[in-house]
């Protein structure tokens, strides 16, 4: 009887023995799966960062190219608008000049007028 006893004992010891071995493996197994689906899931969000940061370094290289071309083409426009400006004074320079020689003109004139009144009125008649 204790023999059978002792076969019984270590029958369902052998029992909870595997039936713990199983629970071992599913739960490794489990563990496997979970791991999996982690790094699945981080690599995911990796791929999508990666891709976010080509498309943003594509924009950064896009843009560079475009403010280039756009400072390029503001200083032309300064060089226009200093050209422009230089021949505008340029213009009132000429126009000064004109209203400088314009008075000296009407002075000369003024005064040979006066002389030329001056030589009839002294002129013997």
């Amino acid at each position: 009887m204790l023999s059978r006893l002792l076969k019984e004992h270590q029958a369902k010891q052998n029992e909870r023995k595997e039936l713990q071995e199983k629970r071992r493996r599913e739960a490794i197994a489990a563990a496997t799966c979970l791991t999996e689906a982690l790094v699945d899931h981080l690599n995911v969000g990796v791929a999508q960062a990666y891709m976010n940061q080509r498309k943003l370094d594509h924009e950064v290289k896009t843009l560079q190219v475009q403010a280039a071309q756009f400072a390029k083409q503001t200083g032309q426009w300064i060089g226009m608008v200093e050209s422009f400006n230089q021949a505008l004074k340029e213009i009132g320079d000429v126009e000064n000049w004109a209203r400088s020689i314009e008075l000296d003109m009407r002075t000369i004139a003024t005064a040979l007028e006066y002389v030329y009144k001056g030589q009839l009125q002294s002129a013997p008649s």
